[in-house]
């Protein structure tokens, strides 16, 4: 059989109301500004970048994913106010207890260990947060766009208890898999 090369990365992908809260300025975004590259996944805070796995090994990842995730409890995260990563950027900032940081440390771990992943940039210094204007914006929109986003915040607050899998298709990320805290796996 071949290879059949695609692109994944493991997030925390908030609840409905949180993830309406963040679609709508998405929205707005590409409405006001044309920017709409952050609407090509669901609203998300990442876990472990996107990285390449062989689509037909998708059970063995799937089950490896599963071992990893059921031995971590649920846990609570808050968004509270809007960041930014330089002019590139704008995201919901993620304000969080130890359980994140310890999650993110030792995923990052397995997934090099266990998954043969290479450890990317990010992996080391970890900045918890939930994107809502990726750097498709106009550099002459950014500090309009800043100010308007400031002013409106972002903010709410979710238990964490099932990781998503996200798989690229079509140019777009959706939800692969979703795996429990604590066990099982979930539907999409």
């Amino acid at each position: 059989m071949a290879k059949s090369i695609q692109k994944y990365f493991l997030a925390i992908v908030p609840s409905e109301g949180i993830q309406e809260d963040a679609v709508l300025i998405k929205e707005e975004v590409k409405e006001m500004y044309n920017a709409k590259h952050a609407l090509k996944s669901p609203a998300h805070v990442t876990l472990k970048m996107p990285f390449v796995w062989n689509e037909r090994k998708e059970d063995k990842l799937e089950f490896l994913l599963s071992s990893f995730f059921e031995r971590y409890k649920p846990f609570a995260i808050t968004f509270k106010g809007i960041g930014r990563f330089g002019k590139r950027i704008m995201y919901a900032r993620v304000s969080h207890g130890p359980e994140l940081s310890v999650l993110q440390e030792e995923l990052k771990l397995y997934c090099r260990k266990e998954l043969k992943l290479n450890e990317e940039l990010s992996d080391k210094a970890y900045t918890p947060h939930m994107t809502l204007v990726y750097s498709d914006l106009k550099d002459r929109f950014f500090d309009e766009c800043w100010k308007w986003i400031k002013e409106k915040g972002f903010y709410g607050e979710m238990k964490v208890d099932k990781i998503a899998l996200l798989k690229k298709k079509d140019y777009r990320w959706s939800v692969l898999k979703e795996f429990e805290l604590g066990g099982k796996v979930a539907g999409p």
